[in-house]
């Protein structure tokens, strides 16, 4: 995430041109018949999401916690889906030296209650890279990254999946963050879906905020007027 345009060392951004209400009416008219195909279209996505098929799991692996060893099966804390997001994590890193974009991300996050009402469990499942195999390493990488978590004020289950990461996220680039979507069938764990980069933007309310306004997000990549600040 791009840093604010400091107002005190730039020159004034260009601004919208100005009309009446009626042409300005007009133009919101035309872009919200986009909006409405957009959200036809995301509905018609949805759908065929939930009509993908599946991959099964070993229920199984090991994570870690704040009790030490538990299974893939445990963190769905009994309800039928699980949501988890692989957080990047750097071993023996200050945390200012942490995954902004994760921390960005999960910080979104605060409200659980309206997913557990539909049998729904959130967790954040920190990847722990660069860190050998072994109960004692990946202990001390969990106690390491739950110091992170409580200094920033989070309070979503929280663990280390490094001594199964390889299995979790088999064919896949571990080292980015990843959102991956689980489903139980009484002993059996299955996968759903996944997605990483701006596919993870489904946890954010920020941008998605920022995307309302007349400047956007303000960073480069955005396709924005001449004169929009950056």
């Amino acid at each position: 995430m791009s840093n604010p345009v400091d107002a005190s060392t730039s020159h004034t951004p260009s601004k919208p041109p100005l009309v009446d209400r009626a042409t300005f009416q007009a133009q919101l008219d035309k872009l919200r018949a986009r909006e409405k195909a957009h959200t036809h279209e995301g509905d018609a996505i949805a759908a065929a999401r939930r009509r993908l098929p599946m991959v099964e799991v070993d229920a199984n692996l090991e994570l870690i916690g704040p009790n030490g060893p538990l299974t893939l099966l445990d963190a769905f804390e009994g309800r039928r889906q699980l949501i988890a997001y692989y957080f990047m994590w750097n071993p023996g890193r200050p945390a200012a030296e942490q995954c902004e974009g994760c921390t960005f991300y999960t910080t979104q996050v605060a409200e659980l209650s309206y997913l557990h009402s539909r049998d729904i469990t959130y967790a954040v499942f920190c990847q722990g890279r660069n860190v050998a195999s072994g109960g004692a390493e990946s202990q001390l990488s969990y106690d390491e990254s739950i110091r992170y978590r409580d200094f920033m004020d989070w309070h979503v289950p929280w663990y280390s999946v490094q001594p199964s990461l390889d299995a979790l996220l088999v064919g896949r680039q571990i080292g980015l963050f990843h959102l991956v979507c689980y489903l139980r069938d009484g002993d059996r764990v299955f996968e759903t879906y996944w997605t990483t980069r701006r596919g993870v933007e489904a946890m954010d309310y920020s941008y998605a905020l920022m995307d309302l306004t007349a400047y956007g997000r303000q960073e480069p990549w955005e396709d924005s007027p001449p004169g929009w600040p950056q």
